[in-house]
């Protein structure tokens, strides 16, 4: 377990500062929360490329669980609601497991590959499920205490394309930003992980 705390530590850190920075707007379309979440996906690729995929779920079900602990804090102060936090907590767990099993898939073949891919299809996983469940109309009579009508609000795709509901622009936004982050984050994988496997090497 010692060996993976750095990366429970990260991960934790990631969720925490992502559950504080979405209640502050960037733009019309994002959060500050959208530049911190995309994070996640760097600490588990780390994690699964020098530790596998049994200490990469152990980080991530460590990251769901700090994910709770802040919707729990966050809905006692009135920051947050049900709909939300199931959103958050599926969205986070579903995304992320995927990732594991495509890095996997992935992993004999070139170092860049595995982690661009498995952050590429988790950040779809994530913002289909975190957005749909979060905004949808239909999904209202399950949460009929939420109020969404402002997310269901018709207006042009980012500002300019055809006319559909406000969330899908937010959703939209959110996975270029996950997109462009997938990309960035390959030097810091590369680096990192790097220094971990000859840390390793050295201690053995």
């Amino acid at each position: 377990m010692p060996r993976l705390l750095p990366g429970v530590i990260a991960m934790a850190i990631t969720v925490v500062a992502s559950n504080i920075l979405v209640q502050h707007l960037l733009g019309a379309w994002l959060t500050w929360g959208a530049l911190t979440y995309p994070v996640a996906f760097l600490v588990t690729d780390i994690m699964n490329r020098v530790y596998g995929p049994t200490a990469a779920r152990k980080v991530v079900f460590a990251g769901f669980i700090t994910g709770v602990l802040c919707s729990l804090v966050a809905a006692g102060m009135d920051k947050t609601t049900l709909r939300i936090a199931v959103a958050s907590g599926a969205a986070f767990l579903f995304a992320q497991l995927m990732d594991i099993t495509v890095f996997n898939q992935l992993r004999k073949y070139n170092w860049w590959l595995p982690p661009l891919a498995a952050s590429l299809v988790g950040s779809v996983v994530d913002t289909a499920i975190f957005f749909s469940i979060a905004f949808s109309a239909p999904l209202s009579a399950v949460f009929p205490a939420d109020d969404v009508s402002w997310a269901n609000e018709p207006v042009a795709l980012l500002g300019l394309g055809p006319v559909l509901p406000l969330w899908i622009s937010l959703a939209t936004a959110d996975w270029l930003v996950k997109l462009a982050q997938a990309v960035l984050a390959l030097v810091p994988f590369r680096i990192i992980v790097g220094n971990l496997i000859q840390r390793r090497a050295q201690i053995h």
